[in-house]
């Protein structure tokens, strides 16, 4: 009997809570947000002796991926024939940063200059709606005996829901 007066008890409570369930409404294509997204780049030098190049850039320029992708499959092995000067972008902000090294070794006051000026770029673009979504960062050290070469590259990647 109590088995029984449970089962109709929890069914009668699944109706009531069911019937005060809503229908959420599925938002139409029209009314969907259209989120943006920016990425801004340093290039950091780490060449010994402060010959190498270090810069903050980011693209005023749009490409669609769709242009220059390719599908391969095994009855269609052809190769990607993109031309390189169709994917080129010429038109980008380019803001100087300092060299991690000068000629004494690593100079801690560029890296801090950089991080300042960085630092000066991200609130630019909070200021202009973008949210800060990713960073991920990667560098390509010296390599041995004579290689002298090394960068450190830094992706923010940043996003807006577009209010036009």
């Amino acid at each position: 009997m109590k088995k029984n007066l449970l089962l109709i008890g929890a069914v009668i409570v699944g109706f009531i809570s069911f019937s005060f369930i809503q229908e959420e409404e599925i938002p139409q294509e029209e009314n969907k947000p259209v989120v943006e997204y920016k990425v801004i780049t340093s290039v950091e030098s780490i060449v010994p002796s402060g010959l190498g190049r270090s810069r903050l850039i980011s693209s005023n320029a749009e490409r669609d991926y769709a242009e220059f992708t390719s599908e391969r499959t095994e009855e269609n092995n052809k190769r990607n024939k993109s031309k390189r000067k169709d994917i080129r972008v010429k038109d980008f902000e380019e803001t100087k940063l300092l060299n991690f090294f000068n000629l004494g070794g690593i100079r801690f006051q560029n890296i801090v200059a950089n991080d300042a000026v960085i630092t000066s770029k991200l609130i630019a673009m909070g200021q202009e709606g973008w949210e800060l979504a990713f960073v991920t960062s990667s560098s390509e050290s010296d390599a041995g005996e004579g290689d002298g070469k090394g960068i450190f590259v830094t992706r923010y990647i940043f996003k807006r829901v577009r209010t036009e």
